[in-house]
């Protein structure tokens, strides 16, 4: 079922929305070895230090697009959050025409200016990694918050950081739920 924003889209943007919740998974090549990033990052922002986590993020969103053959983002690990009424920026990508794509990701909440959960860090990533994905794996021409799109994102983080799979079963070496 769309979401409730699926009706203001145009038919052509409508379309783009059903390719995009078609596609539930995205499969990184050997995402085993991987995890000495992924533990990188975590290791990163334990310290709480913007740069050495810029430098892990980078690493691991580099490893990440080539694994997928497709170019490269640019990463930008940020301080605070910034927050409005509506709530808190956790994550941002953007893509200006001739520039090379830019996902930014904040590493400490907005109130108390504490460090996030590893989980939510490395997600709110691969959240904005999976809009540079749709728009050169994919190759759509619009990136929508879909189910797809939400799937997809659980799909890199359940490759990158085996354990816990849907409904609390394991999961397996592959990422997926074991049985």
């Amino acid at each position: 079922m769309p979401f409730a924003y699926y009706e203001s889209l145009n038919p052509e943007q409508r379309r783009t929305y059903r390719m995009s919740d078609g596609v539930t998974a995205l499969r990184v090549r050997e995402p085993t070895a991987l995890h000495p990033l992924v533990d990188e990052v975590r290791e990163a922002l334990a310290m709480g230090e913007r740069g050495p986590l810029e430098r892990a993020t980078t690493r691991l969103g580099k490893a990440l697009c080539e694994r997928l053959d497709v170019p490269g983002v640019r990463v930008e690990v940020l301080d605070v959050r910034p927050s409005s009424e509506e709530g808190e920026l956790h994550g941002l990508y953007t893509w200006e025409p001739g520039r090379r794509p830019r996902l930014q990701v904040w590493m400490r909440t907005a109130k108390q200016a504490r460090v996030v959960a590893f989980r939510t860090y490395l997600r709110t990533f691969l959240h904005e990694l999976c809009h540079h994905l749709d728009f050169l794996l994919l190759e759509l021409p619009h990136s929508f918050h879909t189910d797809g799109f939400f799937q997809r994102e659980s799909s890199l983080f359940q490759q990158l950081v085996p354990g816990r799979g849907p409904r609390g079963r394991r999961a397996g070496p592959d990422g997926e739920p074991g049985r």
